[in-house]
């Protein structure tokens, strides 16, 4: 693409000429070092560095233009703008075609629930005869193609390059997480979406956002009027209100309501719950849908509902709504049950105060014996929701493995001491096992019949990162080995 064309995307953009202007822009990149011949380069300001600083870098390797904040003082024509976080996501969607405006493109966010929501919308437009994407924490899926994930919103060269590639797959719906880290990089600028969710608000990021007021004006930008003409908002949720109450007065804007607690316009009477799953019947605009969910808890049901408000907003009837949330058997590593020996185990990504008390809450309702809980938290994160989540799980559980997440740079003894300050303020029933593996084998040895064991933190992750190293591992995968070993000694 000419970078003359590229420059139309980038509203605002000055030009700064240095010898020949009109060229072919081959590549995008916003990495010095790996920057191709042909390409532009963009110097991205506010993460860990300032890549200004490695500009004669990316020429040296290629780079024929650059865009920029600031004037520099080199031989290539420079594209000077406000924020470069801005203009390479605008970039990247003229690059590739705007892709996102040739299909339908469904964004979720929200603390917890993301990753289910979108694959309960996913499975529900499937079952509606659509051809769907799915891009999130669990990575990209469409037709019979699946990528391995490595953030839960892609930074916007490789989201646009995703979107076209589903674009000339024939995908009609593309089903999006979109996390408040990719808000706030203004990742998904330049994407209007279809329509937008909200699933819930909770302490998260405090590392990143250091307050939950600026957390949650991160997670508001996806509702703004220019990108979302449909927000799909939990009536139930003091946040997704607040968030309503500014769409009132937009014009062409729609905003629909689902919850179980409060008036909505839609809700959901559940029937029967077991520990595999609930009964449920969906009131959706005053339309019956009776649905099997294979999910367990009742935050499930949220999801459902969720996803099931979005898809009839998109023309989907009640009859697939119910068919494709019956169809759903589970989400990796999401409260999915994965093994029975000795009492129930089931592995979930909780790895937030509110995402673990819902767990084991849906859990608890179940359970004829001992709830057992096995869970650490993440190194270098918000430390300040470790005795949170170590007093929630002193107050819903019966015992606990105190263990390790992804310690990532710190130790992971110091943070299951952070973990401590807040469960023995409410009980001493737990044991320390620092080797994540080591401690999910001594859970199990303690399981007798009618006990559960939640494996709670990594969820469907295939790694735990170790001092900058991503080791191969998979609690699913552990649990499984382990119970394989034992079932052959036996």
């Amino acid at each position: 693409m000419r970078l003359s064309k590229l420059k139309e995307s980038v509203n605002g953009a000055e030009i700064v000429f240095e010898g020949a202007w009109e060229r072919e822009i081959e590549c995008l990149s916003t990495d010095s070092r790996t920057v191709r011949r042909g390409g532009l380069f963009f110097c991205l300001t506010g993460g860990e560095k300032d890549a200004h600083a490695f500009v004669n870098e990316a020429i040296a390797n290629g780079a024929v233009a650059i865009v920029t904040e600031r004037k520099l003082e080199v031989k290539v024509p420079q594209l000077f703008v406000d924020n470069t976080r801005i203009a390479l996501a605008l970039a990247a969607a003229a690059f590739y075609g705007y892709p996102a405006e040739r299909m339908k493109v469904i964004g979720i966010t929200g603390t917890n629930g993301k990753t289910t929501t979108a694959h309960m919308l996913a499975s529900i437009l499937e079952a509606d005869g659509k051809s769907v994407g799915i891009i999130g924490t669990l990575g990209v899926r469409y037709g019979d193609k699946k990528f391995a994930p490595t953030l839960t919103t892609p930074d916007p060269i490789e989201l646009q390059k995703t979107l076209a590639q589903m674009c000339a797959n024939g995908v009609e719906y593309a089903v999006m997480e979109v996390s408040a880290h990719a808000l706030y990089y203004n990742k998904v600028a330049g994407v209007r979406f279809r329509a937008c969710v909200f699933t819930n608000f909770t302490q998260d990021h405090l590392d990143f956002f250091h307050t939950m007021s600026e957390y949650k004006a991160a997670k508001s930008r996806l509702f703004e009027s220019e990108i979302c003409p449909i927000a799909v908002l939990n009536g139930d949720e003091e946040t997704a209100r607040e968030l309503g109450k500014r769409r009132e007065n937009g014009k062409g804007l729609k905003t629909v309501y689902y919850g179980m607690n409060t008036p909505v316009d839609v809700f959901a009477v559940i029937t029967n719950e077991t520990l595999h799953g609930s009964e449920c019947m969906l009131n959706i605009n005053d339309k019956l849908c009776r649905v099997s969910l294979s999910l367990t808890g009742r935050h499930n049901v949220y999801n459902a509902l969720a996803a099931a408000t979005c898809a009839t907003e998109l023309g989907v009837d009640t009859e697939a709504v119910s068919k494709g949330l019956s169809a759903l058997k589970g989400v990796s590593g999401r409260l999915e049950c994965t093994a029975s020996y000795g009492g129930e185990v089931f592995v979930d990504f909780a790895h937030t105060p509110d995402g673990l008390e819902k767990s084991l809450a849906a859990l608890r309702t179940h359970c004829r014996g001992r709830l057992v809980c096995l869970f650490g938290c993440g190194g270098n994160r918000d430390k300040s929701k470790r005795p949170i989540m170590g007093e929630t799980a002193a107050k819903n559980s019966d015992f606990c493995v105190l263990t390790s997440d992804n310690p990532r740079y710190e130790d992971p003894l110091d943070i299951i001491s952070d973990i401590e300050k807040g469960y023995r303020r409410f009980s001493m029933k737990y044991v320390v096992v620092p080797d994540r593996k080591k401690a999910i084998e001594y859970a199990i040895d303690t399981l007798q019949k009618g006990d559960v064991l939640l494996v709670a933190g990594k969820g469907g992750e295939e790694y735990q990162e170790i001092m900058g190293i991503k080791y191969s591992f998979n609690d699913n995968d552990i649990i499984e080995k382990i119970i394989k070993e034992k079932r052959k000694l036996s």
